[in-house]
C-alpha cells in the first residue's frame, strides 16, 4: 500500500486536537545513571507516564532494579528493557524477571535483541525469550517489542526485512493466542514517511499490534547525528544532514515539532493506522524532553480553548 499522497513538508502543522490524539499518553525512557540525576520524576512527568528503563551493556541488574523500584513507588508504570543478547541463559532471565516483580513491582517488559555484536549466551532474539514462557509464568501482563521501520542489519545482515518481518509475524501470532498486552515500539526517526510507509506495509502483512512511534526529544544537532549513527537510524538521518547544511538552523537546537505534527496529520487522515502514540527518546536530556512535551501540551490546550 502506498502512502496515499502524504508528504511531510517543513511547514506541516496539525490542529491541536489532532496532535493531542497522539501525544496524550506518550512514554519516555531513562537510564539508571540519568535517572539518578533527577530529584523528583513526579515534578517532570504527567501521572501515569510509562517509563522505559534502557539496559545498556555493562549496567548491573541491581542498578536497573533500584531505578525501577523508585519509579514504581513514585506511581509510574515501569517497563525495563530485556536485551536478549546480553542475557546468558534462562536461569538469568528468570532471575531478572523475579527481581523486577518481587523487588520493584514490575509486570511489564520491552523485549529486544540488544546492542551486542555477539550474544553472551543462549539468547539471540526476543522471540527466544518469549518462547521460554517465563514472562507469563511470573505474571507479566505487558510485553512490548522493538520495531524497525528503517531495517536492522543486526538482524538482516545483508539488508532487507525478511528476518524482522518473520519475527514480527511470530509476535503477532503470540499476541493472538495469549492474553499478553503487546505493542511495537519503534526506533526514533526524523522522517515520518519512513514510519508510516512501514506501518502500512506490516498492516498489509496481517500485523494488528499498536505502534508507539519513536521520536527524538530536543537536542543539539551534533548530539542527534551521533546517536543516529550509533543506533543505526536509516534513511531518515538525511533529514538531519539537510538541516546541518542550513546555516540558519545549524546552531538552533532540534525540536520534534514538525515530526509530531506530521504523525498527527497522518493519523487524522488514516484513523485506522496502527500508529497509536508517541515514545520519546530524551537524547538531549530527560528534563529537556519532559519540559518540551509539557510546553507542547500546554500550547495545544490553549489553542483548543480558543
Amino acid at each position: 500500500m502506498g502512502l496515499l499522497n502524504f508528504d511531510l513538508h517543513p511547514n506541516v502543522q496539525a490542529s491541536p486536537s489532532r496532535v493531542g490524539d497522539l501525544s496524550d499518553g506518550w512514554s519516555i525512557e531513562v537510564m539508571p545513571r540519568t535517572a539518578a540525576k533527577v530529584e523528583d520524576f513526579r515534578a517532570l512527568l504527567p501521572p501515569g507516564t510509562r517509563v522505559y528503563i534502557a539496559h545498556i551493556a555493562g549496567t548491573p541488574i541491581e542498578d536497573m532494579v533500584t531505578t525501577a523500584r523508585r519509579l514504581h513507588e513514585d506511581g509510574f508504570p515501569v517497563m525495563p528493557h530485556f536485551p536478549a543478547r546480553g542475557i546468558a541463559d534462562a536461569a538469568m532471565l528468570e532471575e531478572w524477571i523475579k527481581r523486577y516483580r518481587d523487588e520493584a513491582g514490575v509486570t511489564q517488559a520491552l523485549l529486544l535483541g540488544g546492542g551486542y555484536a555477539e550474544p553472551v549466551g543462549a539468547f539471540d532474539s526476543s522471540v527466544q525469550m518469549i518462547e521460554t514462557g517465563l514472562f507469563d509464568h511470573h505474571g507479566f501482563t505487558h510485553l512490548h517489542v522493538a520495531g524497525h521501520p528503517e531495517g536492522n542489519r543486526d538482524i538482516d545482515h545483508g539488508g532487507g526485512t525478511a528476518n524482522v518481518d518473520s519475527a514480527l509475524l511470530y509476535k503477532q501470532d503470540f499476541a493472538a493466542r495469549t492474553d499478553a498486552e503487546m505493542a511495537i515500539v519503534t526506533q526514533f526517526a526524523f522522517d515520518t514517511r519512513s514510519v508510516t510507509d512501514w506501518a502500512e506495509r506490516i498492516a498489509d502483512m496481517g500485523v494488528t499490534l499498536p505502534i508507539h512511534a519513536g521520536i527524538a526529544g530536543p537536542a543539539k544537532l551534533q548530539t542527534l547525528i551521533q546517536f543516529a549513527l550509533s543506533c543505526g537510524v536509516g534513511p531518515s538521518i538525511g533529514v538531519l544532514h539537510k538541516r546541518a547544511r542550513d546555516l540558519t538552523k545549524l546552531l538552533v537546537p532540534y525540536e520534534p515539532t514538525e515530526v509530531v505534527a506530521g504523525f498527527a496529520d497522518y493519523k487524522a487522515r488514516h484513523k485506522q493506522s496502527l500508529i497509536s502514540q508517541l515514545h520519546v527518546f530524551p537524547l538531549g536530556g530527560i528534563k529537556t524532553a519532559a519540559a518540551w512535551m509539557k510546553s507542547h501540551a500546554a500550547e495545544e490546550a490553549a489553542l483548543a480553548a480558543n
